[in-house]
């Protein structure tokens, strides 16, 4: 199978099929939709209405061909309603309390929405009464992080400090639980499904506004002529463009799909791990890129503890599905301030969407 992002990517693979996303109306899962949508694929989306003014997947929703309920991932029996009723071939599960900080505000809710909410998934696939290949995104933060250099592979050892990294390790286990429980790749033949986990990390791009994310909070306060706050100026995390999960996620659907023995389990998709820059830098970057800005550095010894070091080993994808990141950090971070930058000046979602589609599908094919 060729390298697989958009109709030349993808090619026909997704054309006509099935797609069921959870969690679609947010930031990754609204570039999901798109990217589908070109691919030509039948979709249906399942998420909490979008919480951000303003929002990707509002800019975006009259131009996209799904059908979407707006309802809550612990809500089991409306999950397993719309998910029968789709039929669908293939389950992207994005749905999440996606949030650090947040998690140590709500840790009921997180680990509820993170853990319940992907055995709501899974349960309701063993109900399912046709093949379907299922990918449950999880984090880079479900490993056990001892802040050293040392990249985790998909080996590593689960933990997690935060209740957010504790209930998406949580997550990985009930993955795994039905996996090995309800859909043995050994029984394939008698249940149909295919499942695997995706952990990604720090990731970027146009039409991110959630709060108490970098760059969305950076570009706030370049938009709003305010100083950037910054808290932990040294954290070095895996950032990468929303392209290359996407891709990632995408391409792993359809070579499991095709061999479920060979591609179930867990996967990394993040950046080269040369790629080491700073959350300092990259507010430096920003302001580069904008034109003006200022940082305010406000580090808390009180603040809610958050990894300062974290890498990914994506030898395990770029081996087997042939898989790589297109852009390097900086493109990424240029591509994604350029964005904001265009979009604020009055550009149209869309074409910002498509002109970063493109370009990463020339540089894919070269």
């Amino acid at each position: 199978m060729d390298q697989l992002v958009g109709e030349q990517i993808l090619g026909n693979f997704y054309k006509g099929a099935k797609v069921f996303i959870t969690g679609h109306t947010g930031f990754k899962g609204a570039w999901m939709v798109y990217v589908l949508q070109k691919a030509g694929a039948i979709l249906k989306g399942y998420s909490l209405a979008p919480d951000t003014e303003p929002s990707l997947y509002n800019n975006i929703q009259y131009g996209v061909d799904i059908q979407s309920v707006f309802a809550d991932i612990n809500d089991a029996k409306k999950l397993r309603d719309e998910i029968l009723s789709f039929q669908p071939d293939f389950v992207f599960h994005l749905a999440a309390q996606a949030l650090v900080r947040r998690s140590y505000e709500a840790p009921v809710e997180t680990f509820a929405t993170n853990v319940i909410g992907t055995a709501n998934v899974l349960e309701a696939l063993t109900l399912l009464e046709r093949k379907c290949t299922a990918i449950c995104i999880t984090t880079d933060k479900v490993y056990e992080n001892r802040e050293s250099l040392h990249p985790y592979d998909e080996s590593d050892r689960l933990g997690g400090y935060d209740p957010y990294s504790a209930s998406k390790a949580c997550a990985e286990m009930v993955i795994k639980c039905y996996g090995q429980s309800f859909f043995n790749t050994g029984k394939f033949n008698i249940h149909g499904k295919a499942i695997a986990s995706v952990r990604s990390g720090n990731i970027i791009g146009g039409g991110d506004w959630c709060g108490d994310r970098l760059l969305p909070d950076i570009i706030r306060s370049l938009a709003n002529n305010e100083e950037i706050i910054i808290r932990n100026p040294s954290s070095i995390r895996p950032w990468q463009h929303v392209l290359d999960p996407v891709h990632g996620y995408l391409q792993l659907g359809a070579r499991l799909s095709k061999e479920p023995e060979k591609y179930s389990g867990a996967w990394n998709f993040g950046p080269d791990t040369a790629n080491d820059v700073t959350v300092l830098d990259i507010a430096e970057k920003a302001i580069g890129i904008w034109g003006t800005g200022r940082i305010d550095i406000q580090t808390d010894p009180n603040a809610p503890h958050e990894a300062g070091l974290l890498k990914l080993d994506i030898s395990k994808a770029m081996k087997e599905l042939k898989w790589k990141p297109v852009f390097d950090t900086w493109e990424a971070v240029s591509r994604t301030v350029n964005w904001y930058k265009s979009y604020y000046a009055g550009a149209d979602s869309y074409k910002l969407m498509d002109a970063d589609i493109s370009h990463y599908e020339t540089l894919l094919r070269n």
